[in-house]
């Protein structure tokens, strides 16, 4: 099925199993392009969720940031990230940092946060020799998906992420907070709802609790909202797992995720989560110079394995305040 928009050219085609896709042919360069479509491509993307746009060239970091300005209201800045990224200025990033590997499970991007990105742009530098797709979900359909009893719970208890920063695994406190000065780590644990206690030999825990459903602030659609599945220890690779366990201790892990009462998260029901995501995951390989944009509170994405060098960059844009998306309980900071 293919749906027309009177300002591109050629059309959006949506076959089965992948995003939707636009062939461009930008005539006066790729930002002029960009701006030129913005509105129907930002159309688009509530329409679908997500639209991967193919024939833009964007090779180089200037060419992605300019593409990137024009499609966003405004970017913000990557706080409290769960893995080190490589900074290109003006809020643009690289991917994270993860082995290539792995699995990166499919989440919704800072939904651990009081404020997150409500569209995500991905520009693919430079595609992979095989793998590599940025994989997508959408929310809503998952929580359909899933079975009620989970879904229920989760909506009326939320979750919480537990995390442990340290300079040895995952992102340092710099890097996660822009300042390892343990003042300033503190006044925004404060301000953003995060319970923290500094450890004897000088790690961060931190604990926070957030929704896992929550409404579109668009259409008021019920979207699955969260990271319960991706940040939990049943989604490590068992030897990972084991290894940290011994290393830093059960409570030591550098991340991971609770029912919204504290209780643990049974290797089942991480189980069914994922297996949910992969039932209804959209996936197209990606080519050097793709734009990939993405609805972050409706469309959960990840990154499967691949070979090869990979390049592809991030921004974070249009930024939503949880309460703008009606969680059912209040957060408040402390």
């Amino acid at each position: 099925m293919t749906h027309v928009y009177p300002a591109l050219s050629p059309d959006i085609d949506t076959a089965p199993g992948r995003p939707p896709l636009l062939h461009a042919k930008p005539e006066a360069g790729a930002a002029s392009w960009a701006a030129e479509h913005r509105d129907a491509l930002r159309a688009a993307v509530a329409e679908h969720g997500s639209l991967m746009v193919r024939g833009l060239g964007l090779t180089e970091p200037a060419a992605a940031r300019a593409v990137f300005g024009h499609l966003t209201d405004a970017l913000m800045a990557d706080r409290e990230p769960f893995a080190p990224r490589r900074s290109y200025g003006d809020g643009v990033y690289s991917s994270s940092k993860w082995p290539p590997n792995q699995q990166m499970c499919m989440h919704h991007e800072l939904s651990y946060s009081l404020e997150f990105p409500g569209l995500l742009l991905f520009a693919c530098l430079e595609a992979p020799e095989s793998g590599g797709a940025t994989a997508l979900a959408d929310g809503p359909s998952v929580l359909q998906a899933l079975p009620a009893e989970l879904t229920d719970r989760f909506e009326r208890e939320g979750w919480l992420l537990t995390r442990t920063y340290n300079d040895e695994i995952g992102a340092t406190l710099e890097e996660a907070f822009g300042t390892d000065e343990r003042a300033a780590v503190e006044r925004h644990c404060r301000a953003h709802a995060i319970e923290f206690a500094w450890q004897e030999d000088g790690s961060l825990r931190t604990r926070q609790h957030r929704a896992a459903v929550v409404r579109h602030p668009a259409d008021g659609r019920r979207c699955w909202f969260n990271q319960v599945a991706f940040l939990n220890e049943w989604t490590m690779d068992p030897e990972v797992r084991e290894y940290l366990t011994d290393v830093y201790g059960p409570d030591g892990l550098p991340f991971n995720t609770r029912h919204g009462n504290g209780d643990p998260l049974d290797e089942g029901v991480v189980r069914a989560i994922n297996e949910v995501y992969e039932a209804h995951t959209l996936r197209e390989p990606w080519q050097s110079g793709d734009l990939l944009l993405v609805d972050n509170i409706r469309t959960a994405h990840g990154r499967e394995p691949f070979e090869g060098p990979r390049e592809v960059l991030a921004a974070l844009g249009d930024p939503v305040r949880l309460t703008d998306c009606a969680p059912a309980f209040e957060v408040r900071t402390l």
